[in-house]
């Protein structure tokens, strides 16, 4: 059954385009083609970067956080409660208006209270400001790290200048050293970010980020195996462009650094608003689209590599409506408005405001008998609160 399964899914029809076979990509002593067993080197790599950004977290950035004066917020915590914790942890982290007046019954507390104890419970389990301070830098760090890997290794390719020499004798394209090396550096860490993904900061796009992580995994494991990898090459680049910009915006917004922040945010969306709406689809959507018809005729691996890049494009689309409407508010106001995409901390606003209705009831109350104590007292009679009331209906003097 395995057997079969495996004869199956390698199928040359899948993989390469009509008229080449497996046989034809057989390697020499001086050629070599990209192997789809290099993909498992990816797996103990990824490992590999988890431990390095876990020690790059805990040695670099954690102490950089403290000198750059990016302080946590302190959280009041939830009293220990069986019955709520058991209601969190298994049904749901915001009950709706019924099941808190139940959970009040069974836990024999005001329903004000148990909407703030899952306020409490909530924000406990939100990532520290020194978290995401740190997980910014990592990705940091990545980006450019691999944005200029990228480019010292394009730098002299044609197709980086050419687009058509993207498919001059594809698919019999000789795999270069320094491209395996940049595909395994990529490709690692898209699988380190998916193995960290529970416990990374997770935003209001966390659906969006699995469905990019799982096609940019898909998109760099085919384009290998089926060696798109000139093409491949080119969508790493663009994306790894506008990701340089993201992570120093994050990291000046939490150290409270508005203008750096405003500047750099505003560099961001321009960049990523040039290169994943105008030079992503005409670099690589038209290139794949139309270049390679020139070459071969359409097969499996075209409609397969062609979906994940609109996938992609679809999810820059998604994205880019949220910039352009941070950019538009940031026209209107003057300042950037805090990320939509992130989850904010939830405050006892509501105790707080009825609180202050209540600080204002008391004070009209006080006003008004204020008030009406010296108007008593301006006709001529004393302050009520100076004269006791006797039971026959006489007042007497205190």
């Amino acid at each position: 059954m395995a057997g079969a399964l495996y004869r199956w899914l390698w199928q040359h029809e899948f993989w390469l385009p009509p008229g080449i076979t497996w046989e034809d990509m057989q390697e020499t002593e001086d050629t070599r083609y990209p192997q789809p067993r290099d993909l498992l080197l990816s797996i103990p790599f990824a490992v590999i970067l988890v431990a390095v950004r876990y020690a790059f977290e805990r040695a670099v950035a954690l102490p950089l956080s403290s000198k750059l004066g990016v302080r946590d917020k302190q959280r009041p915590k939830a009293q220990p409660n069986p019955v709520l914790e058991t209601f969190y942890t298994t049904r749901c982290k915001n009950p709706k208006e019924g099941e808190l007046i139940g959970l009040a019954k069974q836990s024999d507390l005001p329903v004000r209270k148990v909407e703030r104890w899952f306020r409490r419970r909530r924000n406990a389990d939100r990532p520290s400001l020194s978290k995401k301070f740190c997980e910014a830098c990592w990705r940091f760090l990545f980006y450019i790290t691999a944005f200029f890997t990228g480019l010292a290794v394009l730098y002299d390719k044609p197709w980086l200048w050419d687009h058509r020499e993207c498919w001059t004798g594809y698919p019999q394209q000789p795999l270069q050293p320094s491209l395996f090396w940049y595909y395994l550096l990529e490709l690692s860490f898209y699988w380190s970010l998916v193995f960290t993904l529970p416990f990374d900061v997770k935003r209001k796009d966390f659906k969006e980020q699995i469905v990019h992580h799982a096609a940019t995994i898909f998109l760099i494991s085919f384009s290998y195996c089926a060696n798109y990898i000139r093409i491949g090459t080119l969508v790493l680049v663009i994306h790894d462009a506008s990701d340089c910009f993201l992570e120093p915006t994050k990291i000046f917004n939490y150290m409270k650094w508005k203008k750096t922040c405003d500047s750099l945010f505003m560099i961001f969306s321009a960049v990523f608003l040039i290169s994943r709406l105008v030079v992503f689809p005409y670099t690589v959507l038209y290139n794949t689209y139309y270049y390679s018809m020139e070459i071969f005729q359409p097969f499996f691996g075209y409609y397969f590599v062609n979906t994940l890049l609109i996938i992609l494009q679809l999810l820059h689309v998604f994205w880019s409506c949220l910039i352009i409407r941070m950019v538009y508010k940031f026209i209107l106001q003057g300042t950037m408005e805090k990320d939509m995409r992130s989850d904010t901390e939830e405050s006892d606003r509501d105790e707080e405001r009825e609180k202050i209705k209540e600080k204002e009831k008391n004070g009209m109350a006080y006003f008004s008998n204020v008030t009406s104590n010296n108007y008593i007292q301006r006709n001529g009679s004393e302050p009520l609160n100076s004269r006791t009331h006797l039971s026959n209906g006489h007042v007497k003097d205190r």
